[in-house]
């Protein structure tokens, strides 16, 4: 756990701002810039990932397998007729 490892525990700005401590940034790989995703675990935890970015080709591998390989031919075909 890295609470043990931190000095003095940050505070909570009146701008509901928070600094995170350098050696934590550096343990996590965290630097200026970085987007993060917070979330809560608890009601009285937080946990702070870095965003991945999504690639095009990630998103559309999303979907694969959803329908059967033949799905929008059948569907295009119904709506000719």
């Amino acid at each position: 756990m890295l609470y043990p490892r931190v000095k003095e525990m940050p505070r909570i700005s009146s701008k509901n701002q928070v600094t995170i401590p350098v050696d934590v940034l550096r343990e996590t790989g965290l630097k200026a810039g970085d987007e993060v995703a917070i979330e809560v675990e608890l009601p009285d935890r937080l946990v702070i990932r870095k965003r991945r970015s999504v690639s095009l080709e990630d998103a559309i591998g999303y979907f694969d397998g959803l329908y059967p390989p033949d799905y929008l031919e059948k569907l295009r075909a119904r709506e000719r007729y």
